[in-house]
């Protein structure tokens, strides 16, 4: 059974910094495609960041997040991990950590918000102006 509990959120002032985590269990999280989404009052989820699984550990960024964000891993513990620095008002939502199974390379790198398969409970980030 696949369980991903989020934490590090928090309230923070427009230009700062936080860094999200993601303990999976019942899936290796190098092997597989993950993903951080988020979701702002009334507005549906969008993906933020993925991560493809292997080695290589290919990243896709939305362009709203490129350049401020980073999505990475840590192996050892099994963690999916984002670091958001330069924080707007916009970025305030509440953000889910999320994995597909079987899903590899450009399936993983372009999949729909609607495909992953567990997510977590989310980590609420408050950006004040």
């Amino acid at each position: 059974q696949v369980q991903l509990v989020e934490s590090g959120g928090g309230s923070v002032q427009a230009g700062g910094s936080l860094r999200l985590s993601c303990a999976a269990s019942g899936v290796v999280v190098s092997g597989s495609c993950m993903a951080w989404v988020r979701q702002a009052p009334e507005k549906g989820r969008e993906v933020v960041a993925r991560l493809v699984a292997g080695d290589d550990g290919v990243t896709f960024y939305a362009d709203f997040v490129k350049g401020r964000f980073t999505i990475s891993r840590d192996n050892a513990k099994n963690t999916l991990d984002l670091q958001m620095n330069r924080l707007k008002p916009e970025d305030t939502a509440m953000y889910y950590c999320a994995v597909a199974l079987g899903r590899y390379y450009n399936d993983c790198y372009w999949l729909a918000t609607a495909k992953y398969d567990s997510w977590g409970q989310g980590t609420q980030v408050t950006v004040s102006s």
